[in-house]
């Protein structure tokens, strides 16, 4: 017998919103029964779109006893206020990625879960993929042998549609343009399949002809605690591409999807690739693995859920959202420094004795 679904609102009625209520749609352990934007047009399009019912204002939605938790798809410097009003009425929080749009406010969203006894799910959702779960249990069994190196590559064309009305204009907004918004997607998949990551070195161009502040070339080289190299590439001028090679002793692993179909995970399945060459055998003798079925908005949405039901985190924990943002700072660091590798955790270090004085201050 199936348990009640846990009952949700979202704030935020943007595309990602009707994304991520279709994604809930599809699951009886979650159920999105309210809705909130500031805009009175957004709420009547997101209603009729939806059928969710929607309130004029935040408080309307917290007051109400049976919603267990909110989903925020608010822009990215808005998560910690909004986050903190959800966590002041003892809602369980999930904020899409990044966590905040400053590592300082990451971990300030961090700590409403010990003041407020509540939990937090950050939505890095693409360590959900079938593909790479797949490759995880390939590594975990020992398939591939001592994995030395994993390379990773997110890419589309946003910085050609930028203007100066949308946020992904700014530097302030979107930090290293594709670093922040693409390859951080990256960061935590091969955070996911390899481990600690101790370092970053990064290099970024601007290619763009529309003149926004943002880089929008980016490379980013990773060292692993184990000693293993990793690099993610994140192109905003060309045609989009998810994909993610792991190189072991014994064989590779290659998996990417039809970035088309990121929208509806539920059908990525039937149009990815995921194969493995094994020792020394080349390309040609390469043997095509089917790509398990998978949903990584649902299963992310479930995990909130579970959340809000046990009061326990799940593995897209706040911790691992701000170590994926703690390798963004470190990447652009390492840009401010020609180059040169940064430690993840002295940004840690750095952003957690900010915060610390900040929050000593306030008290």
């Amino acid at each position: 017998m199936t348990a009640n679904p846990v009952k949700i609102g979202i704030v935020g009625l943007g595309r990602w919103a009707k994304v991520l209520t279709r994604a809930a749609a599809r699951s009886e352990k979650i159920k999105i029964v309210t809705a909130f934007s500031r805009s009175e047009e957004k709420r009547t399009a997101f209603e009729q779109d939806t059928g969710v019912p929607t309130v004029p204002d935040l408080k309307a939605m917290l007051s109400n006893c049976e919603v267990e938790g909110a989903i925020l798809t608010v822009p990215n410097e808005q998560h910690l206020a909004v986050a903190a009003e959800v966590a002041k009425a003892r809602k369980h929080v999930y904020t899409e990625k990044p966590i905040a749009s400053t590592l300082e406010e990451g971990l300030e969203i961090a700590a409403l879960e010990k003041k407020y006894g509540i939990t937090v799910t950050v939505g890095h959702s693409a360590r959900l993929m079938g593909g790479i779960r797949k490759i995880r249990e390939a590594i975990d069994r020992g398939e591939l042998g001592r994995v030395a190196f994993i390379e990773a590559n997110f890419s589309n064309e946003r910085a050609l549609e930028l203007t100066p009305k949308t946020w992904r204009w700014y530097k302030h907004r979107a930090p290293g343009g594709p670093l922040s918004q693409l390859a951080i997607h990256q960061f935590d998949v091969l955070h996911y399949l390899g481990g600690e990551i101790v370092e970053a070195s990064s290099m970024a161009s601007k290619l763009s002809p529309v003149g926004a502040e943002v880089d929008d070339q980016s490379m980013t080289l990773l060292k692993f605690a184990d000693a293993k190299v990793g690099y993610v590439g994140s192109c905003w001028t060309s045609p989009g591409v998810f994909a993610v090679r792991v190189f072991g002793s014994k064989g590779l692993l290659h998996y990417e999807i039809d970035f088309e179909t990121w929208d509806t995970p539920d059908q990525l399945h039937k149009r990815s690739t995921l194969y493995i060459q094994r020792g020394k055998d080349g390309y040609a003798k390469r043997e095509e693995l089917k790509v398990p079925e998978s949903d990584m908005f649902r299963e992310e949405l479930e995990m909130f859920a579970e959340s809000c039901r046990t009061g326990k985190s799940s593995e897209l924990s706040a911790d691992n959202g701000n170590f994926a943002v703690a390798i963004v700072y470190a990447a652009l660091r390492s840009l401010e420094n020609h180059g040169r590798g940064t430690h993840i955790a002295d940004v840690l270090k750095e952003a957690q004795e900010h915060v610390a004085e900040r929050l000593h201050d306030v008290a």
